[in-house]
């Protein structure tokens, strides 16, 4: 067995994560360190002490209320919804202290995404922002949640919670004292928070996160990082706090390092680039479309120039950023851009780019102390050095597992306790960086944002015109969105008007960010295995290898049958990251078929061979099908 990184280890205190934050020497933070602001009016702040307070006094509510807590630990669950507030990471350490379980839910979920949520916990109380009130409330009614039973919680003009029909209001003038844990065992199986993610594979879970997990990466990162240069930390909350890239950069890991979180209720790039010049921001995780945005954009400046350490995460960073001169310093004071990668399921971020590095190669930088990884093939054995493989981890950050769900974890873990990412990575020749070649598994990463193709495609085969329907993730502008391959009913045609049809009818049943951004492309059939599952490549190649494309009919027909060897993976020339398709295309008044080679990676390039056309009418027959399926200027 090959694994990696297995002799560098890092000390670990054996500490729950409020006596870690609040009372520990392990944390930087004095007594008056302001902790959370709002970017808008900074003087709205909360220090370290009034932090404290203030999550004893929440935690005493939801306990004496509601009796979160009342029955033991990590019983009681605890839905939260908000936008951004700068309190708010005080209900989630309110819930923790009371030991009840924060599950985190997005600002952008449906009311059929939020009831979903609800029941998995089951969630005792739902705990919402002001503005999402009819969102929580509408939830909380499906499940049969009383009124008395959504929070509302506002940080501004003061501090109020209370509940949606104003029976019970907290009166913040009590306190609960949470336990302090020492007991290693006891840390590593509780269970103190619940983030949603789509796995590996099928609609989303919850990931179950402990104690340890829910800090443990930010000491080992800091002591790892020890000969960089210290800078004060000040970061932006622009991020929504439903996913772990909120929970643990801004309830957690700036206030370990003694830093300021300022607080922005939804993002604007405006007011991004307002508030990292205003308040001279230091370090901030975001995203590589918002990157990109700062290096196209013309109102960026020098807006950055305070910048120390940029991460990023979720889908490679487009090269043009590397080279950006927007951000802070020049030479080795340059921002250092560190491309992470990680996971709700190991708690955030596993990699860093090594503090005295400047990559531009698209590295997602170094393995943590203390965390192991495996590359192993299809079979699980372990590849060479040098080679790809499916990456497998274990450490102290891992997810115990998903929430009520033993088929999952069964997928996830193997039986000796290893997370199976999905991901497909490959270490440079001297075997510390790391570099993601592809993806194993069919999830679409939408700017951090997974969306599971199951959830869609069981949406659109409630569609009274479909008959059969794929789901796969194509690139666009530097993340990828979800595309629709469907098969229609008998004696439906694919019309403009059958497309916005079911556009609209997926639009009224999920969040903005799962809708069909990358269009739908009709065929005539889905291509599946003998055991019923489809087929899947990335981009939805599968559906159009060996196919003819009928510009006429507007259908990708295929060639070959569904169980053909000519349509497995093994079969495609090119790897992966630069999958290369044989497509045929034909139409009515052409019925000849023209072959091409179609590099798709994010831009679409094309080889034609042999093509003899003096009047232009298959070229222009390509640039159609181009423009129609893949959505292209032509």
């Amino acid at each position: 067995m090959m694994i990696y990184n297995k002799d560098n280890k890092a000390d670990i205190p054996s500490l729950d994560l409020l006596t870690f934050l609040f009372e520990s020497e392990h944390c930087t933070a004095k007594e008056d360190t302001p902790l959370h602001a709002e970017a808008d009016d900074p003087s709205k702040v909360i220090t370290k002490s009034q932090a404290r307070i203030l999550t004893r006094q929440i935690a005493h509510f939801l306990r004496h209320e509601y009796g979160i807590g009342q029955n033991g630990p990590g019983k009681d669950v605890v839905a939260a919804v908000s936008t951004g507030q700068f309190a708010l990471p005080c209900i989630f350490y309110g819930v923790v202290a009371a030991e009840g379980v924060y599950s985190a839910a997005s600002p952008g979920a449906t009311v059929e995404e939020l009831v979903r949520q609800l029941q998995d916990g089951p969630a005792k109380i739902v705990v919402c922002s002001a503005n999402l009130k009819p969102l929580a409330e509408a939830a909380a009614e499906v499940v049969a949640l009383p009124k008395r039973n959504v929070l509302v919680f506002e940080s501004t003009p003061q501090i109020k919670l209370e509940s949606a029909d104003g029976s019970v209001r907290c009166a913040f003038d009590r306190e609960l004292q949470w336990r302090t844990i020492t007991n290693s065992n006891k840390l590593e199986q509780s269970c103190i928070c619940m983030l949603y993610s789509s796995g590996t594979t099928g609609l989303p879970k919850s990931v179950i996160v402990s104690f340890l997990p829910a800090y443990i990466n930010r000491p080992i990162w800091k002591d790892w990082a020890a000969d960089g240069k210290p800078f004060e930390i000040r970061t932006l909350a622009h991020l929504p706090t439903a996913h772990v890239s909120g929970v643990q950069g801004y309830f957690v890991n700036a206030f370990y390092d003694g830093g300021i979180v300022y607080w922005m209720p939804i993002f604007d790039f405006g007011a991004f680039l307002k508030y990292n010049a205003q308040h001279k921001i230091t370090t901030f995780f975001t995203l590589p479309r918002i990157y990109q945005g700062l290096a196209r954009h013309p109102a960026v400046t020098d807006q950055l120039k305070s910048l120390r350490i940029a991460y990023s995460g979720a889908t490679p960073l487009n090269k043009e950023v590397y080279h950006c001169t927007k951000f802070g310093g020049e030479g080795e004071e340059r921002t250092l851009l560190s491309q992470t990668w990680g996971a709700s399921e190991t708690t955030g971020a596993v990699t860093h780019m090594p503090p005295n590095r400047r990559d531009t190669s698209g590295s997602v930088g170094a393995l943590l102390p203390s965390m192991t990884m495996r590359l192993v093939d299809e079979h699980d054995n372990d590849v060479p050095l040098g080679q790809s493989g499916e990456a497998l981890l274990k450490g102290p950050v891992i997810s115990q597992g998903y929430h009520h769900n033993p088929e999952a974890n069964a997928a996830g873990f193997t039986k000796d306790g290893w997370y199976r990412t999905g991901d497909v990575m490959q270490f440079e020749q001297n075997g510390e960086l790391l570099y993601v070649v592809g993806r194993t598994k069919e999830i679409i990463n939408y700017n951090g944002l997974k969306i599971a193709p199951a959830e869609l495609e069981a949406i659109l085969t409630e569609h009274p015109l479909v008959a059969d329907v794929a789901v796969a993730g194509v690139a666009v502008d530097d993340t990828e969105v979800p595309r629709a391959f469907i098969a229609l009913r008998p004696k439906v045609d694919p019309t403009p008007k059958t497309t916005e049809d079911i556009k609209e009818f997926v639009k009224q049943r999920i969040s903005e960010h799962k809708r069909l951004s990358g269009g739908i492309v009709f065929v005539e059939k889905v291509p599946r295995l003998q055991s019923g599952k489809m087929q899947f490549l990335r981009g939805g190649a599968y559906l159009i290898l060996n196919a003819t494309y009928d510009l006429h009919r507007r259908f990708f027909v295929p060639l070959f049958e569904s169980d053909s060897t000519a349509n497995s993976v093994e079969s495609i020339p090119g790897s992966l990251e630069m999958l290369h398709l044989q497509v045929n295309l034909c139409a009515q008044s052409h019925p000849e078929y023209v072959g091409i080679d179609a590099s798709i990676d994010g831009d679409v390039e094309l080889q034609v061979h042999g093509l003899v056309d003096p009047a232009g009418n298959i070229l222009s027959m390509i640039r159609l099908f181009f423009c129609d399926v893949f959505q292209v200027d032509g």
